[in-house]
C-alpha cells in the first residue's frame, strides 16, 4: 500500500492539536486554579520548542523549493501558512483564558497587578525592590541605528522601549532590556493588604522603574512592549573526522545560540512604527512567523507560579508508593529481583527504588560491573553519583551518554566529563545513531556463577522528571533478556558488531520488521475469522508505513485501540480505512509517557513495553528497545492499567478525524473515572493487600 494514497494528518498540524489539549486543561474549571496557570506555562513552553525544532525544519525544507515536495510530501510554504494561522488562533484562545483566570484569581483575593494599578504604598515597595533586588541584573542596550541591532537570545523575553528626550530638539531613541527571569523569579509578591494578595510580574516592575535607568542619559520611557525571538535549534554537526564527537557537539551547541530566527512574538498593542522599526532591524518580513501576542511572553515561567499556600489551588499529589515487594533504603533489591520480575510505574511508585538498586550495586562485593545508557539526567543526578560511587568501590562502570539529547547536550557533556574524571568508561553515543534506549545491566559473581540484573524502561534515568512523567521500569534477572541486553551493549561498544536478538525488539535493525510481522499475524487471524486485536499506547504515531499497516489491519477486521498522547497522523472515522480503529488521548496532571504494545496473537498475547514511539526517527535512526513481558503477574498489571486507561471518562479526549479534541462523555449511571487517580489507587490497593497477606503469614508462622 503506497503511503501517499491513504489518509494522513500532517505531523506538525497534529502536534498543534496535542498542544491544544494542554490548553484545554488551562480552560478546564475542574482543574485547580494555579494548575491552570501552570498549564498555560506548559503550553507556551511546548510551543517554543515546536518553533525551535519543527517549524525551523519546515523553514529549511521551504528553501528547497519544488524538491521539498518529493522529500516532505507537501509544500512547506503552504504548511507554514497553515501553521501560523493555527498558532494565531490558539494564541487568541490563550489570551482569553489568561484574562478569565485573572478574574477567577481576583475572586479568590489574588490580584496580578501591573505598573499602572499600584497604590502609593505599593509604588514605594516596588521602587525599593527594583533598586535593591533587580537593577543589578539588568543590562539595558540603547539602539543605535548606525550599528547592528543588539543580539537577542533564544528563550529570553525582552522589553522594547521608545525613549523620549527630556532635552528639547533631540530625537526619540529605542532600547531593549532583557527580562532576567532565569536569574530572579518572574513573580514579585507585594505586601498583603486586608487579606488581599498582590503579585506583579518582573516585566512590570521594570516598566515602572525604567526612568531610574534612562533619566541620567536625558531620556524617559514613553512606551514599553514585550518582545521575544525564537531561533532554529537544529544542531549542524560538521564532518571533520579529526574532531571528537564531544568537540563537534560543543561547537554546535554554541552555534545554536546564533541560530536563524524562526518566530518573532510581539505585543499586539505595539504601534506600527515601532513594529516596522524592529522587524527591519531583525531582517524579518512581517509574514516571517511574526505572531501578535499579549502583554507578556515567555509564559513558560508560569510553570513556577507561586502556590500561595492554599491547597485547593493546586493538585493533590499523593505520597509516592513503595513497590509492594521492595523496601525503601534497604539493600535487598537485587535479592528480590533474582526471585521475580518487578514492574515500577512512576510517579505512582517512588523512583528511590532505582537509586537504591544502583547504590546497592555500587557497594555489594559480589557486583563486578554496571553498564548504563543515559539520555537525559537530572542536574544534580543521584543516578550519576551512584555510578561514581560504584567506580570508587572498584566496579567497572561503562556509561553510554547520548550527546545529541536535544537541549540537554551541555548537561550531558558535564556529566560525561565528571564520570570520566572519576574513572568510568564513557562512550559518547554511536556515530550516525541516537541512543534512546533506557537500559542498565548489573553483573555480579555469586557462588562462582555470573548473574545479571537488568533494567529496561520507557523513560529517562531522571529522578526529577519521574515525579511528573508516567513511565515504566522493568527489573529482571531473566537470563534470556539479560543476554540480549549484553548484546546491545556490545553493539554500543563495538558498532560494527550487530547480533541477532532472541527476545528484545531492537531498533533500528529489527523493530520495524518485527512489529509489522505482528500486525500481519493479526491480519491473518482476522481473515481466518479468528479473534484479532491490537492495543497500542505511545506518545506519537506518525510513521507512514506503520499507519498504512494499521489501516490494512482495520480493513481486514482487526480491532485496534490507540492511546496517543501527542501527534497522531492516523485518521480515525474514515469509512473503508479506519472503521475498526478507536483513538484516545489522556492529558492530565502527569505527562503520559509510557509505551505499551499488546497483540492478541490468537490468544497467546504478546505484551511489550518500549522506549520507542512509532515515528520514523525511532524506528530507523535511533537505538530503541522493546521488551516482551513474560511474568504473568506483570502481564496482568499491564492489562489492568490499560483497562483503566480505556475506561477513563475524565481528562480523556477522542481523537477524531476533525481533531476537535472532544472529551469522552460519561455514560448514564457511570461514575467519574480519572485514569491517573485510578492507577494510583490500583497500586495502593495492591500494596495494602500484600501487607495484609504478609501480616497473616507472620501470625501463622508465630
Amino acid at each position: 500500500m503506497k503511503s501517499k494514497l491513504f489518509p494522513y494528518i500532517n505531523r506538525e498540524i497534529s502536534w498543534l492539536s496535542f498542544n491544544e489539549r494542554v490548553l484545554q486543561e488551562a480552560a478546564d474549571t475542574s482543574t485547580p486554579l494555579i494548575e491552570r496557570l501552570k498549564f498555560l506555562g506548559i503550553f507556551s513552553n511546548n510551543r517554543d520548542e515546536f518553533y525551535r525544532v519543527r517549524v525551523a525544519t519546515v523553514k529549511r525544507l521551504a528553501k528547497l523549493g519544488k524538491k521539498a515536495l518529493s522529500v516532505y510530501g507537501e509544500d512547506p510554504k503552504e504548511l507554514l501558512t497553515r501553521l501560523q494561522r493555527k498558532v494565531i488562533e490558539q494564541q487568541n484562545n490563550f489570551e482569553n483564558i489568561y484574562q478569565e483566570l485573572l478574574v477567577e484569581l481576583a475572586a479568590r483575593n489574588v490580584f496580578i497587578v501591573n505598573e499602572k494599578q499600584l497604590t502609593s504604598t505599593q509604588r514605594i515597595y516596588v521602587s525599593e525592590y527594583f533598586r535593591n533586588e533587580l537593577v543589578s541584573n539588568l543590562f539595558p542596550v540603547m539602539i543605535d541605528d548606525s550599528k547592528p541591532f543588539p543580539y537577542m537570545k533564544d528563550k529570553a523575553s525582552y522589553l522594547y522601549l521608545r525613549l523620549e528626550s527630556i532635552i528639547q530638539n533631540r530625537k526619540s531613541k529605542y532600547a531593549i532590556i532583557e527580562i532576567p527571569s532565569n536569574i530572579t523569579s518572574r513573580f514579585v509578591q507585594l505586601p498583603v493588604h486586608r487579606k488581599k494578595r498582590y503579585i506583579m510580574l518582573v516585566d512590570d516592575v521594570i516598566r515602572f522603574s525604567t526612568d531610574q535607568i534612562f533619566e541620567v542619559f536625558g531620556y524617559r520611557t514613553a512606551e514599553a512592549y514585550n518582545i521575544k525571538l525564537t531561533r532554529d535549534a537544529e544542531l549542524d554537526i560538521d564532518n571533520d573526522v579529526s574532531k571528537s564527537m564531544i568537540e563537534k557537539i560543543s561547537k554546535s551547541v554554541k552555534a545554536r545560540k546564533q541560530g536563524q530566527p524562526v518566530r518573532f512574538v510581539y505585543d499586539a498593542a505595539m504601534p506600527d512604527d515601532m513594529l516596522k522599526h524592529i522587524m527591519k532591524k531583525l531582517g524579518m518580513a512581517k509574514k516571517d512567523n511574526a505572531i501578535p501576542g499579549g502583554r507578556y511572553h515567555n509564559f513558560k515561567n508560569f510553570m513556577d507560579f507561586p502556590d500561595l499556600g492554599e491547597k485547593e489551588l493546586v493538585y493533590n499529589h499523593p505520597m509516592q508508593l513503595q513497590h509492594k515487594d521492595l523496601k525503601n533504603n534497604a539493600f535487598t533489591t537485587l535479592k528480590v529481583i533474582k526471585e521475580k520480575d518487578i514492574l515500577l510505574h512512576y510517579p505512582y511508585h517512588t523512583y528511590n527504588h532505582i537509586i537504591n538498586l544502583l547504590r546497592e550495586a555500587s557497594i555489594d562485593p559480589s557486583v563486578e560491573s554496571i553498564k548504563i545508557t543515559l539520555y537525559r539526567v537530572a542536574d544534580s543526578s543521584k543516578i550519576a553519583n551512584a555510578l561514581i560511587n560504584a567506580v570508587k568501590n572498584g566496579k567497572k562502570v561503562t556509561v553510554l551518554i547520548e550527546l545529541q539529547a536535544r537541549f540537554d547536550e551541555e548537561n550531558n557533556i558535564y556529566w560525561g566529563n565528571k564520570l570520566q574524571e572519576e574513572g568510568a568508561r564513557v562512550i559518547y553515543g554511536v556515530p550516525g545513531l541516537k541512543v534512546h534506549s533506557k537500559l542498565f545491566i548489573v553483573s555480579a559473581r555469586e557462588s562462582g556463577k555470573e548473574v545479571h540484573y537488568a533494567h529496561i524502561g520507557t523513560g529517562n534515568f531522571n529522578e526529577k522528571t519521574s515525579k511528573i512523567y508516567t513511565d515504566f521500569s522493568l527489573l529482571t534477572a531473566n537470563k534470556d533478556i539479560a543476554a540480549d541486553i549484553i548484546k546491545t551493549f556490545d553493539f554500543y561498544e563495538n558498532n560494527f558488531k550487530v547480533q541477532a536478538f532472541k527476545h528484545l525488539v531492537v531498533a533500528p535493525f529489527f523493530m520495524r520488521k518485527q512489529f509489522i510481522e505482528l500486525i500481519n499475524k493479526e491480519i491473518r487471524y482476522a481473515k481466518n475469522k479468528k479473534p484479532a486485536e491490537i492495543i497500542l499506547k505511545m506518545n506519537s504515531l506518525v510513521d507512514r508505513e506503520m499507519i498504512g499497516k494499521l489501516y490494512e489491519a482495520s480493513r481486514a477486521g482487526v480491532k485496534i485501540t490507540l492511546i496517543i498522547r501527542g501527534a497522531c497522523s492516523l485518521v480515525t472515522e474514515m469509512e473503508g480505512w479506519s472503521d475498526n480503529i478507536k483513538a484516545y488521548s489522556i492529558v492530565d496532571k502527569y505527562l503520559e509517557h509510557t509505551r505499551v504494545f499488546i497483540f492478541h496473537n490468537n490468544g497467546k498475547e504478546k505484551i511489550f513495553i518500549s522506549s520507542a514511539d512509532w515515528m520514523s526517527r525511532n524506528l530507523d535512526d535511533r537505538s530503541e528497545v522493546a521488551v516482551p513481558i513474560y511474568s504473568e503477574e506483570i502481564r496482568k498489571q499491564l492489562r489492568d492499567i490499560i483497562k483503566i486507561q480505556l475506561s477513563g471518562n475524565t481528562k480523556v479526549r477522542i481523537l477524531d478525524r476533525k481533531q476537535e479534541n472532544l472529551y469522552k462523555k460519561l455514560k448514564p449511571g457511570e461514575r467519574n473515572i480519572r485514569v491517573q487517580d485510578e492507577i494510583y489507587n490500583y497500586f495502593k490497593s495492591e500494596k495494602e493487600k500484600a501487607e495484609v497477606l504478609k501480616t497473616k503469614n507472620l501470625t501463622v508462622n508465630a
